[in-house]
């Protein structure tokens, strides 16, 4: 009889074999960690480096979230920054205020709280206009998001003046730069928001309909789907996974700026894409997605600790982005022509047959 620890052993190399997908992230994944840890072995296998890692992770993971469940749908947000940073800033002017007040005890927390929730509304509304123009006048998502990052980004700059906000209460800062049980607390944020989307996503209405709508928006239609309700949740919950990061950049820099994290949009997309995410719409995968976000971070960590600076950076994210999209491509290809071989040669049966 075999012992319970070898059918979990089985069923995951049955998992991996089945799912390609994960399968390749899994490799990639694994190779990345091995080489960094031969390259720089006392730099890199260290917990002070792990526990960075892991503080970094969270920034990219939530606006790689936001990005696959937009992609989903075949659009893109390029909003995202902007939505992060113009909600950090609102939530900053309060956390600010309850600086210089010198508040504590009650009032000091209602006062976090109340700036966590203003965020959250800031990034609702974001999502929620982003939605309403998408799905209501069929502007192409990614004008639209374009248009709005500007125009978040310059309301943000209005409220700063072009300048940082900074000085917050230290209990605030607490969340951003501590860890529970040894793993930060931002990470455990990640980690939650990584499993309610896989939730979402495959145990729910909401997420069927998304990923119908992604693979062909005239037959959901026609299936009597909720088109328009379904984008509007989708920009929204967007909106509210960049509000939730703005928050947690100013937990940890102790900082609020309007032009924050600006490369993290293509950093975004690379990583949907390398993991296994649709870029045309249909499809997407959370545990793809994830090790892809880890994968990156092994290699960012990898390039500062080779001292690469970070136009090198850029480069390889560009290669990687190209080699990910030909690689889904030609992946694609490959299922189209194997699935219409399957289908001739059952045609050809039944003609013998008949």
């Amino acid at each position: 009889m075999e012992k319970p620890s070898e059918v979990k052993k089985l069923n995951f190399l049955s998992l991996l074999t089945k799912d390609q997908d994960l399968l390749r992230l899994t490799t990639i994944t694994v190779a990345v960690f091995v080489a960094m840890s031969l390259m720089r072995p006392k730099l890199f296998l260290t917990v002070n480096n792990f526990t960075s890692m892991g503080y970094q992770i969270a920034e990219l993971g939530f606006f790689s979230l936001a990005m696959m469940m937009v992609m989903i749908t075949g659009g893109r947000d390029l909003s995202m920054v902007g939505i992060s940073n113009l909600s950090g800033i609102i939530a900053a002017l309060v956390l600010h205020s309850a600086y210089l007040k010198e508040l504590s005890g009650i009032n000091l927390w209602l006062s976090i709280a109340a700036a966590f929730l203003i965020a959250i509304a800031v990034g609702t509304a974001c999502g929620f206009f982003n939605g309403l123009i998408v799905s209501s006048l069929g502007v192409p998502p990614m004008l639209v998001t374009l248009g709005t990052l500007n125009l978040f980004t310059g309301i943000g700059i209005i409220l700063t003046r072009g300048e940082a906000i900074s000085k917050f209460p230290a209990e605030f800062l607490y969340f951003g730069n501590h860890t529970f049980l040894s793993v930060p607390i931002p990470l455990w944020l990640l980690i939650g928001a990584l499993i309610l989307t896989g939730v979402i996503l495959n145990k729910t209405r909401y997420g069927f309909e998304l990923k119908f709508i992604g693979s062909n928006y005239i037959a959901s239609l026609f299936a009597g789907m909720r088109n328009k309700k379904v984008l509007m949740r989708t920009y929204i919950y967007s909106g509210i996974l960049s509000a939730i990061i703005g928050m947690e950049v100013l937990s940890r820099t102790d900082s609020a700026k309007a032009d924050f994290g600006t490369n993290y949009t293509f950093q975004a997309i690379l990583c949907a894409v390398l993991g296994a995410t649709n870029p045309n719409g249909g499809y997407a995968k959370v545990s793809c997605m994830a090790l892809s976000l880890v994968t990156l971070q092994f290699l960012s960590s990898g390039f500062s600790m080779l001292r690469l600076g970070g136009y090198f950076k850029e480069f390889a994210w560009g290669v990687m982005l190209l080699l990910a999209l030909t690689s889904n491509y030609i992946m694609e290809k490959r299922k189209l022509k194997k699935s219409l071989s399957i289908y001739s040669d059952k045609i050809q049966k039944k003609s013998l047959k008949s």
